[in-house]
Protein backbone atom coordinates (compact mmCIF):
# COMPACT_ATOMS: atom_id res chain seq x y z
CA UNK A 1 0.00 0.00 0.00
CA UNK A 2 2.19 2.73 -1.01
CA UNK A 3 2.53 5.07 -3.46
CA UNK A 4 5.28 4.06 -5.73
CA UNK A 5 2.40 2.30 -7.99
CA UNK A 6 1.43 5.92 -9.05
CA UNK A 7 2.66 7.08 -12.49
CA UNK A 8 6.00 9.42 -12.17
CA UNK A 9 4.34 12.86 -12.10
CA UNK A 10 6.00 16.56 -11.40
CA UNK A 11 6.21 16.48 -7.47
CA UNK A 12 3.27 19.05 -6.09
CA UNK A 13 2.84 20.76 -2.71
CA UNK A 14 0.02 19.86 -0.93
CA UNK A 15 -2.26 22.31 -0.54
CA UNK A 16 -6.14 23.00 0.71
CA UNK A 17 -7.24 23.42 -2.78
CA UNK A 18 -6.18 19.69 -3.25
CA UNK A 19 -8.15 18.39 -0.22
CA UNK A 20 -10.87 21.19 -0.88
CA UNK A 21 -11.82 19.63 -4.00
CA UNK A 22 -11.23 16.07 -2.75
CA UNK A 23 -13.65 16.19 -0.48
CA UNK A 24 -16.24 18.47 -2.22
CA UNK A 25 -17.06 15.79 -4.57
CA UNK A 26 -17.00 12.98 -2.07
CA UNK A 27 -19.82 14.91 0.11
CA UNK A 28 -21.84 15.52 -2.98
CA UNK A 29 -21.45 11.71 -3.92
CA UNK A 30 -22.55 10.93 -0.15
CA UNK A 31 -25.05 13.86 -0.31
CA UNK A 32 -27.00 12.49 -3.25
CA UNK A 33 -27.94 9.99 -1.43
CA UNK A 34 -29.54 11.09 1.76
CA UNK A 35 -33.30 12.52 0.58
CA UNK A 36 -33.54 8.83 -1.31
CA UNK A 37 -31.98 6.02 0.92
CA UNK A 38 -34.77 6.02 3.31
CA UNK A 39 -37.60 6.09 0.74
CA UNK A 40 -35.60 3.41 -0.94
CA UNK A 41 -35.66 1.15 2.66
CA UNK A 42 -39.39 2.00 2.61
CA UNK A 43 -40.26 -0.35 -0.73
CA UNK A 44 -39.21 -3.39 1.19
CA UNK A 45 -41.02 -3.00 4.19
CA UNK A 46 -45.30 -2.71 5.55
CA UNK A 47 -45.29 0.22 7.53
CA UNK A 48 -44.52 3.47 8.81
CA UNK A 49 -42.89 0.95 12.20
CA UNK A 50 -41.10 -1.13 9.80
CA UNK A 51 -39.61 1.21 7.93
CA UNK A 52 -38.02 3.46 10.97
CA UNK A 53 -36.92 -0.08 12.47
CA UNK A 54 -35.39 -1.41 9.23
CA UNK A 55 -34.08 1.82 8.30
CA UNK A 56 -32.27 2.11 11.62
CA UNK A 57 -30.66 -1.31 11.05
CA UNK A 58 -28.84 -0.21 7.70
CA UNK A 59 -27.22 2.94 9.43
CA UNK A 60 -26.65 0.90 12.44
CA UNK A 61 -24.86 -1.55 10.20
CA UNK A 62 -22.43 1.22 8.44
CA UNK A 63 -22.24 2.49 12.31
CA UNK A 64 -20.86 -0.60 13.51
CA UNK A 65 -18.43 -1.11 10.75
CA UNK A 66 -16.94 2.22 10.85
CA UNK A 67 -16.27 2.17 14.84
CA UNK A 68 -14.16 -0.94 13.88
CA UNK A 69 -12.25 0.61 10.30
CA UNK A 70 -11.83 4.28 11.30
CA UNK A 71 -8.79 3.60 13.64
CA UNK A 72 -7.09 0.81 11.31
CA UNK A 73 -7.67 3.21 8.29
CA UNK A 74 -6.57 6.46 10.10
CA UNK A 75 -3.12 4.59 11.45
CA UNK A 76 -2.84 3.13 8.05
CA UNK A 77 -2.83 6.86 7.13
CA UNK A 78 0.07 7.60 9.43
CA UNK A 79 2.23 5.04 7.95
CA UNK A 80 1.37 4.99 4.22
CA UNK A 81 -0.20 8.60 3.86
CA UNK A 82 -3.04 10.49 2.99
CA UNK A 83 -3.47 9.74 -0.08
CA UNK A 84 -3.54 6.06 -0.87
CA UNK A 85 -6.35 5.69 2.23
CA UNK A 86 -8.33 8.23 0.67
CA UNK A 87 -7.99 5.90 -2.74
CA UNK A 88 -9.18 3.20 -0.44
CA UNK A 89 -12.42 4.87 0.45
CA UNK A 90 -13.51 6.56 -2.65
CA UNK A 91 -13.26 2.56 -3.77
CA UNK A 92 -15.09 1.42 -1.42
CA UNK A 93 -17.56 4.29 -1.72
CA UNK A 94 -18.13 3.42 -5.63
CA UNK A 95 -19.06 -0.02 -4.72
CA UNK A 96 -21.41 0.48 -2.41
CA UNK A 97 -23.43 3.07 -4.17
CA UNK A 98 -23.80 0.69 -7.36
CA UNK A 99 -24.71 -2.27 -5.48
CA UNK A 100 -27.21 -0.06 -3.11
CA UNK A 101 -28.87 0.98 -6.69
CA UNK A 102 -28.91 -2.76 -7.53
CA UNK A 103 -30.08 -4.21 -4.52
CA UNK A 104 -33.42 -6.49 -4.46
CA UNK A 105 -33.43 -7.38 -0.97
CA UNK A 106 -32.73 -5.51 2.88
CA UNK A 107 -30.24 -7.56 3.40
CA UNK A 108 -28.80 -6.71 0.91
CA UNK A 109 -28.99 -2.91 1.88
CA UNK A 110 -27.07 -4.05 5.29
CA UNK A 111 -24.15 -6.07 3.71
CA UNK A 112 -23.36 -3.35 1.71
CA UNK A 113 -23.31 -0.86 4.66
CA UNK A 114 -21.11 -3.26 6.20
CA UNK A 115 -18.57 -3.02 3.53
CA UNK A 116 -18.97 0.71 3.04
CA UNK A 117 -18.23 1.33 6.48
CA UNK A 118 -15.69 -0.76 7.16
CA UNK A 119 -13.19 1.03 4.34
CA UNK A 120 -14.22 4.82 4.33
CA UNK A 121 -12.67 6.47 6.95
CA UNK A 122 -12.76 9.78 4.36
CA UNK A 123 -13.53 12.58 6.87
CA UNK A 124 -10.97 11.78 9.49
CA UNK A 125 -8.04 11.16 7.12
CA UNK A 126 -8.92 15.00 5.18
CA UNK A 127 -8.95 16.10 8.64
CA UNK A 128 -5.66 14.21 9.47
CA UNK A 129 -4.32 15.91 5.63
CA UNK A 130 -5.03 19.57 6.75
CA UNK A 131 -3.59 18.80 9.88
CA UNK A 132 -0.75 18.18 7.72
CA UNK A 133 -0.39 21.15 6.00
CA UNK A 134 -1.42 23.61 8.65
CA UNK A 135 0.63 25.28 11.72
CA UNK A 136 -1.21 25.12 15.18
CA UNK A 137 -2.32 28.43 15.22
CA UNK A 138 -4.49 28.34 11.60
CA UNK A 139 -6.23 25.00 12.23
CA UNK A 140 -9.40 26.72 13.48
CA UNK A 141 -9.46 28.51 10.21
CA UNK A 142 -8.50 25.92 8.25
CA UNK A 143 -11.04 22.97 9.58
CA UNK A 144 -13.50 26.01 9.00
CA UNK A 145 -12.33 26.10 4.92
CA UNK A 146 -12.82 22.10 4.48
CA UNK A 147 -16.07 22.59 6.73
CA UNK A 148 -17.18 24.65 3.86
CA UNK A 149 -16.26 22.30 1.74
CA UNK A 150 -18.33 19.52 3.46
CA UNK A 151 -21.54 22.06 3.14
CA UNK A 152 -21.12 23.08 -0.25
CA UNK A 153 -21.30 19.55 -0.98
CA UNK A 154 -24.23 19.17 1.27
CA UNK A 155 -25.67 22.17 -1.02
CA UNK A 156 -24.84 20.38 -4.21
CA UNK A 157 -25.77 16.82 -3.01
CA UNK A 158 -28.95 16.64 -1.44
CA UNK A 159 -30.78 18.53 -3.74
CA UNK A 160 -29.45 16.84 -6.94
CA UNK A 161 -30.44 13.80 -5.01
CA UNK A 162 -33.74 14.83 -4.58
CA UNK A 163 -34.72 15.60 -7.57
CA UNK A 164 -32.96 12.96 -9.33
CA UNK A 165 -34.95 10.86 -6.68
CA UNK A 166 -38.33 12.34 -7.93
CA UNK A 167 -37.27 10.66 -11.18
CA UNK A 168 -36.32 7.71 -9.93
CA UNK A 169 -34.96 6.54 -6.22
CA UNK A 170 -32.13 4.37 -7.59
CA UNK A 171 -31.02 7.42 -10.35
CA UNK A 172 -29.15 9.06 -7.36
CA UNK A 173 -26.81 6.35 -6.32
CA UNK A 174 -25.85 6.03 -10.19
CA UNK A 175 -24.87 9.32 -10.24
CA UNK A 176 -23.02 8.88 -6.68
CA UNK A 177 -20.72 6.40 -7.71
CA UNK A 178 -19.96 7.55 -10.84
CA UNK A 179 -19.08 10.96 -9.01
CA UNK A 180 -17.02 8.58 -6.38
CA UNK A 181 -15.34 7.24 -9.34
CA UNK A 182 -14.36 10.60 -10.58
CA UNK A 183 -12.62 11.29 -6.85
CA UNK A 184 -11.00 8.31 -7.41
CA UNK A 185 -9.31 9.02 -10.54
CA UNK A 186 -8.49 13.09 -9.39
CA UNK A 187 -6.88 11.39 -6.32
CA UNK A 188 -5.10 8.89 -8.18
CA UNK A 189 -3.74 11.47 -10.90
CA UNK A 190 -4.16 14.95 -9.16
CA UNK A 191 -4.03 15.16 -5.46
CA UNK A 192 -0.63 14.98 -4.01
CA UNK A 193 0.64 13.08 -0.68
CA UNK A 194 0.72 15.57 2.74
CA UNK A 195 2.09 13.21 5.14
CA UNK A 196 5.99 13.89 4.85
CA UNK A 197 8.44 10.77 5.24
CA UNK A 198 9.56 11.76 8.05
CA UNK A 199 6.47 11.76 10.34
CA UNK A 200 5.60 8.64 9.29
CA UNK A 201 5.27 5.61 12.07
CA UNK A 202 4.92 2.27 11.62
CA UNK A 203 1.82 0.48 11.70
CA UNK A 204 0.72 -1.78 14.54
CA UNK A 205 -2.31 -3.21 15.48
CA UNK A 206 -2.33 -2.72 18.86
CA UNK A 207 -3.05 1.21 17.90
CA UNK A 208 -5.95 0.11 15.94
CA UNK A 209 -8.77 -1.24 18.67
CA UNK A 210 -11.13 1.06 18.72
CA UNK A 211 -11.18 1.37 22.58
CA UNK A 212 -7.76 1.73 23.29
CA UNK A 213 -7.55 4.25 20.39
CA UNK A 214 -10.43 6.13 22.61
CA UNK A 215 -8.44 5.96 25.78
CA UNK A 216 -5.22 7.54 24.19
CA UNK A 217 -7.58 10.20 22.29
CA UNK A 218 -8.62 11.35 26.15
CA UNK A 219 -5.52 10.79 27.37
CA UNK A 220 -4.27 13.64 25.15
CA UNK A 221 -2.84 16.95 27.23
CA UNK A 222 -5.99 19.72 26.89
CA UNK A 223 -8.67 16.90 25.66
CA UNK A 224 -10.00 15.31 28.92
CA UNK A 225 -13.71 15.62 29.18
CA UNK A 226 -13.36 16.85 25.60
CA UNK A 227 -14.21 13.25 24.81
CA UNK A 228 -17.80 13.38 26.62
CA UNK A 229 -18.92 17.05 24.29
CA UNK A 230 -17.46 15.16 20.91
CA UNK A 231 -19.26 12.02 22.02
CA UNK A 232 -22.63 13.54 23.29
CA UNK A 233 -22.68 16.14 20.67
CA UNK A 234 -21.78 13.69 18.10
CA UNK A 235 -24.59 11.48 19.29
CA UNK A 236 -26.80 14.56 18.98
CA UNK A 237 -26.18 15.06 15.20
CA UNK A 238 -26.43 11.56 14.20
CA UNK A 239 -29.66 11.25 15.64
CA UNK A 240 -31.21 14.28 13.95
CA UNK A 241 -29.29 13.14 10.85
CA UNK A 242 -30.89 9.67 10.99
CA UNK A 243 -34.37 11.19 11.89
CA UNK A 244 -34.50 14.24 9.30
CA UNK A 245 -35.58 12.65 6.30
CA UNK A 246 -38.18 10.16 8.45
CA UNK A 247 -39.24 13.14 11.11
CA UNK A 248 -40.35 15.48 8.20
CA UNK A 249 -42.34 12.74 6.17
CA UNK A 250 -44.27 11.64 9.11
CA UNK A 251 -44.82 15.31 10.40
CA UNK A 252 -45.06 17.24 7.34
CA UNK A 253 -45.19 15.10 4.37
CA UNK A 254 -42.36 15.52 2.97
CA UNK A 255 -41.01 13.95 -0.19
CA UNK A 256 -37.52 13.83 -1.59
CA UNK A 257 -37.43 16.88 -3.18
CA UNK A 258 -38.72 19.12 -0.26
CA UNK A 259 -35.93 16.75 1.65
CA UNK A 260 -33.43 17.56 -0.61
CA UNK A 261 -34.12 21.46 -0.34
CA UNK A 262 -34.20 21.49 3.58
CA UNK A 263 -30.70 20.08 3.44
CA UNK A 264 -29.96 22.76 0.43
CA UNK A 265 -30.47 25.01 3.26
CA UNK A 266 -28.58 23.63 5.92
CA UNK A 267 -25.47 23.49 3.42
CA UNK A 268 -25.61 27.05 2.47
CA UNK A 269 -25.85 27.92 6.30
CA UNK A 270 -22.61 25.41 6.98
CA UNK A 271 -20.32 27.42 3.62
CA UNK A 272 -21.29 31.14 4.80
CA UNK A 273 -20.83 30.48 8.44
CA UNK A 274 -17.46 28.05 8.20
CA UNK A 275 -16.59 29.58 5.06
CA UNK A 276 -17.15 33.58 5.39
CA UNK A 277 -17.72 34.20 8.54
CA UNK A 278 -15.94 31.57 10.79
CA UNK A 279 -12.47 34.03 10.78
CA UNK A 280 -14.26 36.88 11.70
CA UNK A 281 -15.58 34.82 14.53
CA UNK A 282 -12.33 33.86 15.56
CA UNK A 283 -11.64 37.48 15.68
CA UNK A 284 -14.38 37.99 18.15
CA UNK A 285 -14.19 34.61 20.33
CA UNK A 286 -11.76 32.22 21.49
CA UNK A 287 -11.64 29.25 20.10
CA UNK A 288 -13.07 27.67 23.45
CA UNK A 289 -15.45 30.50 23.37
CA UNK A 290 -17.10 29.16 20.15
CA UNK A 291 -17.59 25.56 21.06
CA UNK A 292 -19.83 26.83 24.04
CA UNK A 293 -21.66 29.27 22.20
CA UNK A 294 -22.19 26.81 19.80
CA UNK A 295 -23.38 23.84 21.66
CA UNK A 296 -25.95 26.58 23.47
CA UNK A 297 -27.58 27.65 20.25
CA UNK A 298 -27.77 23.67 19.06
CA UNK A 299 -29.68 23.18 22.47
CA UNK A 300 -32.25 25.78 21.08
CA UNK A 301 -32.65 24.73 17.54
CA UNK A 302 -33.02 21.09 18.39
CA UNK A 303 -35.60 22.15 20.22
CA UNK A 304 -37.77 24.28 18.51
CA UNK A 305 -37.08 22.04 15.36
CA UNK A 306 -39.02 19.14 17.37
CA UNK A 307 -41.66 21.44 18.14
CA UNK A 308 -42.15 23.29 14.85
CA UNK A 309 -45.47 23.20 13.36
CA UNK A 310 -45.41 24.23 9.87
CA UNK A 311 -42.09 23.23 6.93
CA UNK A 312 -40.90 27.05 6.82
CA UNK A 313 -40.04 26.73 10.34
CA UNK A 314 -37.34 24.31 9.63
CA UNK A 315 -35.58 26.32 7.14
CA UNK A 316 -36.16 29.36 9.70
CA UNK A 317 -34.10 27.66 12.81
CA UNK A 318 -31.63 26.63 10.10
CA UNK A 319 -31.19 30.44 9.64
CA UNK A 320 -31.12 30.91 13.28
CA UNK A 321 -28.45 28.59 14.08
CA UNK A 322 -25.20 30.61 12.94
CA UNK A 323 -22.89 29.42 16.40
CA UNK A 324 -24.17 26.18 15.61
CA UNK A 325 -22.00 25.42 12.53
CA UNK A 326 -18.93 27.58 13.78
CA UNK A 327 -18.40 24.96 16.73
CA UNK A 328 -17.08 21.47 15.11
CA UNK A 329 -14.56 23.56 13.26
CA UNK A 330 -13.58 24.88 16.52
CA UNK A 331 -13.63 21.34 18.41
CA UNK A 332 -11.34 19.90 15.54
CA UNK A 333 -8.49 22.56 15.90
CA UNK A 334 -8.31 21.84 19.79
CA UNK A 335 -8.22 18.52 19.21
CA UNK A 336 -5.69 18.35 16.32
CA UNK A 337 -3.82 20.63 18.16
CA UNK A 338 -3.21 18.29 20.82
CA UNK A 339 -1.91 15.52 19.06
CA UNK A 340 1.89 15.59 17.09
CA UNK A 341 2.57 15.13 13.73
CA UNK A 342 3.39 11.47 13.65
CA UNK A 343 -0.45 10.96 15.04
CA UNK A 344 -2.51 13.24 13.33
CA UNK A 345 -4.16 10.04 11.32
CA UNK A 346 -4.26 8.39 14.93
CA UNK A 347 -6.07 11.41 16.32
CA UNK A 348 -8.76 12.05 13.78
CA UNK A 349 -9.42 8.44 13.22
CA UNK A 350 -10.33 7.84 17.20
CA UNK A 351 -12.20 10.70 16.43
CA UNK A 352 -13.89 9.07 13.64
CA UNK A 353 -14.26 6.06 15.89
CA UNK A 354 -16.37 7.49 18.62
CA UNK A 355 -18.51 9.20 16.16
CA UNK A 356 -18.82 5.80 14.52
CA UNK A 357 -19.44 4.56 17.94
CA UNK A 358 -22.17 7.35 18.46
CA UNK A 359 -23.23 6.13 14.78
CA UNK A 360 -24.37 3.08 16.57
CA UNK A 361 -26.30 4.43 19.07
CA UNK A 362 -28.10 7.01 16.68
CA UNK A 363 -30.04 4.56 14.74
CA UNK A 364 -30.73 2.67 17.52
CA UNK A 365 -31.93 5.85 19.46
CA UNK A 366 -33.49 7.65 16.30
CA UNK A 367 -35.32 4.98 14.64
CA UNK A 368 -36.76 3.93 18.10
CA UNK A 369 -37.90 7.36 19.19
CA UNK A 370 -39.58 7.60 15.38
CA UNK A 371 -41.52 3.96 15.67
CA UNK A 372 -43.03 5.01 19.21
CA UNK A 373 -44.22 8.34 17.64
CA UNK A 374 -45.46 6.33 14.17
CA UNK A 375 -48.72 5.61 14.65
CA UNK A 376 -49.42 9.63 15.34
CA UNK A 377 -51.39 12.54 13.57
CA UNK A 378 -49.35 14.42 10.77
CA UNK A 379 -48.60 17.80 12.84
CA UNK A 380 -48.29 16.39 16.26
CA UNK A 381 -45.63 17.84 19.02
CA UNK A 382 -44.57 14.28 19.82
CA UNK A 383 -43.15 13.44 16.64
CA UNK A 384 -40.24 15.89 17.38
CA UNK A 385 -39.02 13.56 20.05
CA UNK A 386 -35.74 12.18 18.40
CA UNK A 387 -35.01 16.29 18.44
CA UNK A 388 -35.88 17.24 22.10
CA UNK A 389 -33.63 14.13 22.77
CA UNK A 390 -30.79 15.60 20.80
CA UNK A 391 -31.36 19.37 22.39
CA UNK A 392 -30.79 17.14 26.14
CA UNK A 393 -27.78 15.47 24.61
CA UNK A 394 -26.43 18.98 23.35
CA UNK A 395 -27.40 20.22 27.23
CA UNK A 396 -25.07 17.73 28.19
CA UNK A 397 -22.30 18.43 25.89
CA UNK A 398 -22.57 22.38 26.85
CA UNK A 399 -22.05 21.22 30.75
CA UNK A 400 -19.06 19.34 29.80
CA UNK A 401 -17.53 22.17 27.77
CA UNK A 402 -17.72 24.62 30.16
CA UNK A 403 -16.47 22.76 32.84
CA UNK A 404 -13.58 21.75 31.15
CA UNK A 405 -12.72 25.08 29.74
CA UNK A 406 -13.40 26.57 33.48
CA UNK A 407 -11.20 24.41 34.84
CA UNK A 408 -8.32 25.12 32.36
CA UNK A 409 -8.65 29.06 33.17
CA UNK A 410 -8.60 27.54 36.71
CA UNK A 411 -5.10 25.85 36.54
CA UNK A 412 -3.65 28.13 33.97
CA UNK A 413 -4.21 31.23 36.76
CA UNK A 414 -2.51 28.81 39.29
CA UNK A 415 0.29 28.17 37.26
CA UNK A 416 0.23 31.46 36.08
CA UNK A 417 0.22 33.15 40.18
CA UNK A 418 2.86 29.83 41.64
CA UNK A 419 5.02 31.44 38.92
CA UNK A 420 5.03 35.20 39.54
Amino acid sequence: MSDSAAPQRPARTAGMGFIMVAVLIDMISIGLIIPVLPPLIGTFTGSQADHAFWYGAVSLAFGVANFFGSPVLGALSDRYGRRTVLLIGFCGLALSFFVTAMATALWMLIVVRLFSGAMQANAAVANAYVADITPPAERAKRFGMLGAAFGLGFILGPVMGGLLGDIDLHLPFYVAGSLALVNWLYGFFVLPESLKPENRRPFAWRATNPVASLKKLGQLKGVGSLVFVIGLSGLAQLVLHTSWVLYTSFKFGWGPKENGLSLFAVGVMSVLVQGFLLPRLLKLFSAQRLVVLGLASSVITNFVWGAATEGWMMYAIIVFNVLGFAASASMQSLISNAADPTTQGQTMGAVASLNSLMAVCAPIVGAGLLGLVSGLPRGDWRIGAPFYFCALLQALSLFFAWRHFSRQRASAALAQAAGS
